[in-house]
């Protein structure tokens, strides 16, 4: 159930850093959440890539900083890039579907909180004119961003890449616990991280 609307994210926040101010403000879905709120998202005006995943995890939660757990390893390692550059606010932006970790449930964490996007995803999007390229981290991102332009798997919209480029770029969700579909889409580190990778460094090195 969407919870009311926060009167804050009404508001016209003067510039982005007072908008994630406000975002990390945010406790509308306080009563929701088990650990209590804590959103974890970065940002900065110049950044040219945007990392849009699910929500954070146990680790991510208490460390406050973004993919700072095994799966962000693997999306390092996917994109080409060390820490310095993924973590370079100038260069690239994250910020997940849902903002807090939003609690355990059958099989793995629960789904994003729909109310991160509903409330804040467009104002932060507005003050983020220079994205060229946009990182769809699993089927919650990639079903905001490319709604019915979606294939009917996760693994057909990732092949279908070049459908979506060069705004977008659909990926699977690099979590350990997602290896046995990896292991069965081999193509996808064959084919398409190599291409992930130039294009990250041809936007992260300008």
């Amino acid at each position: 159930m969407l919870t009311r609307p926060s009167t804050a994210a009404a508001t016209v926040y003067p510039t982005l850093e007072a908008l994630l101010a406000a975002v990390r403000a945010c406790r509308v879905c306080e009563a929701h959440l088990p650990l209590g709120p804590r959103p974890v998202l970065r940002a900065g005006a110049a950044a040219r890539i945007l990392v849009v995943g699910q929500a954070p995890g146990v680790r991510v939660h208490t460390t406050g900083i973004p993919w700072d757990d095994p799966s962000g390893e693997r999306l390092r390692a996917w994109m080409g890039v060390d820490k310095d550059v993924f973590y370079d606010e100038s260069r690239i932006a994250i910020i997940p579907m849902g903002y807090c970790y939003p609690g355990r449930g059958n099989g793995g964490d629960m789904p994003p909180r729909r109310e991160c996007a509903t409330l804040w995803l467009d104002q932060l999007l507005a003050r983020l004119p220079r994205i060229e390229l946009t990182l769809l981290i699993g089927q919650y991102a990639q079903r905001h961003f490319l709604g019915n332009r979606r294939k009917r798997s996760l693994a057909e919209t990732a092949r279908a890449w070049q459908e979506y480029a060069p705004q977008y770029m659909p990926l699977p969700h690099p979590s350990p616990r997602n290896q046995p579909w990896l292991t069965r889409h081999s193509w996808f580190q064959r084919q398409l991280v190599p291409v992930l990778r130039a294009r990250i460094n041809a936007l992260a090195e300008r």
